[in-house]
């Protein structure tokens, strides 16, 4: 065996050996990176806290917002119009609650990214 053969085999094996490793931490559920995990955490607590506290005002009747209920014609000429806009400002709120709990969800993800990305680095080579 010459050479150039002895160091093609190795270069063959540390490739099999650097493939093994990234396949094995796809299998442990590593999917990004330090940085782009931290991002997403900073990101998923300003959506929580931004969301729940637009929910809160939606679910208080908020004048502030009530160009963004989507209220219609039929709507304000309704016998009872203030309960039928109240359950629009209510609807409104329970969806961005919803938005919120995904953000926690999203922000929890990127948590267990970060401690996978933390024990990575503590792998020994």
């Amino acid at each position: 065996m010459t050479n150039t053969d002895r160091s093609l085999t190795q270069f063959d094996q540390q490739q099999d050996s650097f493939l093994l490793e990234y396949i094995s931490l796809i299998m442990r559920g590593l999917i990004c990176g330090p940085k782009v995990a931290a991002c997403g955490m900073v990101l998923s607590a300003w959506g929580v806290i931004m969301l729940a506290m637009v929910g809160i005002f939606f679910s208080t009747h908020s004048a502030v917002l009530f160009e963004d209920v989507p209220v219609t014609k039929d709507d304000l000429k309704d016998t009872d119009p203030p309960h039928r806009i109240y359950a629009l400002y209510n609807k409104v709120g329970y969806n961005c609650f919803i938005a919120a709990g995904i953000y926690v969800l999203f922000g929890l993800f990127s948590c267990c990214q970060m401690k996978l990305n933390k024990r990575k680095e503590y792998l020994v080579h």
